[in-house]
């Protein structure tokens, strides 16, 4: 009967690529916690736009609730993208260890072209995307201040 071989399996390698999955699946929770929350607060601005239309009701404190709450949604999102950066900033310093004891460390090096290149500066992607919920609260805010100064 013959001996079945079974490749050896580089328990380091496999626990690297599993960790890189992972930190791949972290970026898409991300993804679809942005889409959430641009929902969210698009279906609120298209609350107020019927709320306007509509009358016998109490606008400006229908208006006030809804600003407060789509003010509170945009900090609370900004929160999640600061949460998110976190996790992901300690799940890569865990691969950039990992890497140290692989033939060739993909993630540093991607880091050096990064930093190598001259005229052009790299914007940290979550960077980006904190400012997202700031400018989406913009409306908030003056339909709020629009309500507080009286004039509806």
């Amino acid at each position: 009967m013959k001996e079945e071989r079974f490749p050896v399996v580089d328990p380091l390698l496999e626990q690297y690529k599993l960790y890189v999955e992972m930190a791949g699946r972290v970026t898409e929770q991300r993804m679809q916690t942005n889409k959430f929350y641009i929902s969210l607060l698009s279906g609120l601005l298209a609350l107020l736009s019927v709320v306007g239309g509509l009358e016998g009701l109490n606008q400006p404190l229908i208006f006030g609730l809804v600003s407060l709450l789509g003010i509170s949604l945009c900090f609370v999102w900004y929160l999640h993208i600061q949460s998110y950066r976190q996790l992901s900033e300690a799940k890569f310093e865990v691969i950039h260890e990992l890497e140290q004891k692989l033939p060739f460390p993909c993630y540093d090096r991607e880091w050096e072209v990064l930093e190598k290149r001259r005229g052009e500066r790299y914007f940290q992607l979550t960077r980006i995307e904190k400012i997202v919920p700031l400018i989406l609260s913009l409306p908030f805010i003056f339909l709020l201040l629009y309500v507080l100064s009286g004039v509806l």
